[in-house]
């Protein structure tokens, strides 16, 4: 059966993440250790939690330059452990420098200095460009794309960022286009339309300021060939082509992530893994592709135990 791991972005986050991996498994434990080392600040002491106060830490850890090193270093940890050769990879967003990782594109090292940056790029270009974020439930993309290029002008912009599921959209933006689209897909027959809490519009124009130095880092990069495929955000399709790579990863910053139309894409039968906190990415699988679907959620030491267990029998 082929095998597809998946990578989860910004979202998939929690107060606590990555510490029972610390304590129990020493593989894992040394890929932390080796991130605090590398970025020079304790980025175990934000997964992990240790002010004492819950909503402090959670705050702490959402910061977009804190929450992306610490998702990559959480789903590297996992691969540290479960050593298997998958037949196709996939990240939600900046889940995809954890698959690029994961199919030898990137050492460790490499992606965690790339995430960091973009990271704290994108955390800057939210504070010089204010913007907004919003999920829209239960209505189909041409509708939502309409709606958004009907809003959009005199400075003011409102993009798809995220196609999660063919029920589940995300748009970007500038705050008043975002609200403004809001109420136009709500009167359009929207299920649902929510209003994200957000540090930027990422997957938008409004990242254009990042793109040049996130330019610059990859630039002085040698990208490995993938040892498999990968499907790439920015075109939703399959690469296994170093060259294509780091041109479609930087488009990524301010072009929509396509994971409906990947996971569409993938081939019937295969076997998913979605490697990293929580199960976000295991609800739109199933959501886009049925709930027979089979997903297993490998984020915690226990989960992967259970999984390295049946493996071996």
């Amino acid at each position: 059966m082929s095998t597809a791991l998946l990578f989860p972005g910004q979202g998939s986050q929690f107060v606590g993440m990555g510490r029972d991996l610390y304590e129990e498994i020493p593989a894992a434990r040394q890929v932390f250790d080796i991130a605090d080392e590398l970025l020079g600040w304790p980025l175990t002491e934000y997964c992990f939690g240790r002010t004492g106060d819950v909503h402090e830490d959670l705050r702490r850890l959402t910061r977009t330059e804190i929450c992306q090193p610490a998702l990559y270093t959480h789903s590297a940890a996992i691969m540290a452990v479960f050593d298997v050769a998958p037949s196709l990879v996939a990240g939600h967003s900046v889940g995809e420098y954890s698959a690029l990782h994961a199919c030898g594109v990137l050492s460790f090292a490499e992606g965690l200095r790339l995430v960091r940056l973009r990271g704290e790029l994108m955390a800057s270009a939210g504070q010089d460009r204010p913007g907004g974020m919003a999920a829209v439930l239960g209505l189909d993309f041409d509708r939502i794309e309409a709606a958004c290029q009907n809003i959009s002008g005199n400075g003011q912009v409102v993009v798809c960022a995220n196609y999660n599921s063919p029920d589940q959209v995300v748009i970007s933006g500038d705050q008043a286009a975002v609200e403004q689209a809001a109420v136009a897909l709500r009167e359009a027959g929207a299920r649902r339309v929510l209003l994200l809490t957000v540090s930027g519009a990422f997957h938008s124009p409004l990242m254009e300021p990042a793109r040049a130095r996130l330019a610059e880092a990859l630039s002085r990069l040698s990208l490995r060939e993938p040892r498999c495929p990968i499907f790439l955000n920015a075109t939703g399709g399959l690469s296994a082509d170093a060259a294509e790579i780091r041109v479609q990863v930087l488009a990524q910053l301010t072009s929509p992530v396509r994971w409906a139309q990947s996971l569409q894409a993938m081939p019937v039968g295969v076997e998913f893994f979605e490697v990293g906190p929580g199960r976000v990415l295991s609800g739109l699988v199933r959501r886009t592709l049925g709930r027979r679907v089979r997903v297993r959620a490998l984020g915690t030491a226990g989960q992967l135990r259970s999984v390295l267990q049946t493996a071996a029998t």
